[in-house]
């Protein structure tokens, strides 16, 4: 079901976001995109047997961008744009941690040792046009204490987040090396967002002199 937002004005093609994820659009206001609808699309991300994590990624996109454009029929001039998120460790996928036991779980083998961090976006364009991309990020934690992990698993921060931690949060103090998007661990690449975007018609940066005077 689709939740309209204040977004452009009517004079171009709309972006319908795929994704109830309130960190991508806080992510997609900071480069100046307020989508005009969200669409929280219903689908099955259990991985597949033997799927690797960055297939894992692409494929959850893609699932989630058809799954909006089967029900676009009140969007049918706007660019649907859906991203996933998929932490992996060598050839494991890691939840999205539900319970505590799963994150305890996720930290435990994140703990003194590097990961990669994988967030596909796909985007549909009002023609119909399917473009993605994958970003990799390399994130390395340091060896966490007992009292760490358990510290961290009382904040609560961990609950559906990808590997159980939330990088833009507290887990920041576990982290002691990263090599690629930052915002792409958050869960959005916004350079290859907005690329992908600009690439196919939609205009970023129309509003950029808006949000900088309502920021002065």
């Amino acid at each position: 079901m689709a939740h309209p937002v204040l977004g452009p004005s009517a004079d171009h093609a709309s972006l319908i976001l795929a994704s109830a994820s309130p960190r991508r659009l806080s992510l997609l206001a900071q480069i100046g995109i307020v989508p005009d609808g969200v669409v929280a699309s219903e689908i099955d991300e259990s991985p597949l047997p033997r799927e690797k994590p960055r297939a894992h990624a692409i494929r959850l996109s893609h699932e989630k961008a058809e799954a909006t454009y089967r029900l676009r029929q009140h969007h049918s001039s706007a660019f649907l744009l859906a991203a996933d998120t998929v932490v992996g460790v060598g050839a494991r996928i890691l939840p999205k941690a539900e319970t505590e036991p799963q994150a305890r779980a996720c930290l435990a083998l994140l703990s003194g040792r590097g990961h990669r961090v994988f967030t596909a976006i796909s985007l549909i364009t009002p023609e119909g046009v399917r473009k993605s991309r994958c970003v990799e990020t390399r994130v390395a934690f340091k060896p966490l204490s007992q009292a760490e992990i358990d510290a961290y698993i009382a904040s609560g921060e961990w609950h559906g987040k990808a590997g159980g931690y939330a990088i833009q949060g507290l887990a920041a103090a576990f982290v002691t090396n990263l090599v690629g998007s930052f915002s792409s661990v958050v869960g959005l690449p916004l350079a290859e967002t907005a690329n992908l975007l600009t690439g196919s018609g939609y205009r970023v940066i129309r509003h950029w002199p808006a949000v900088r005077q309502s920021s002065s």
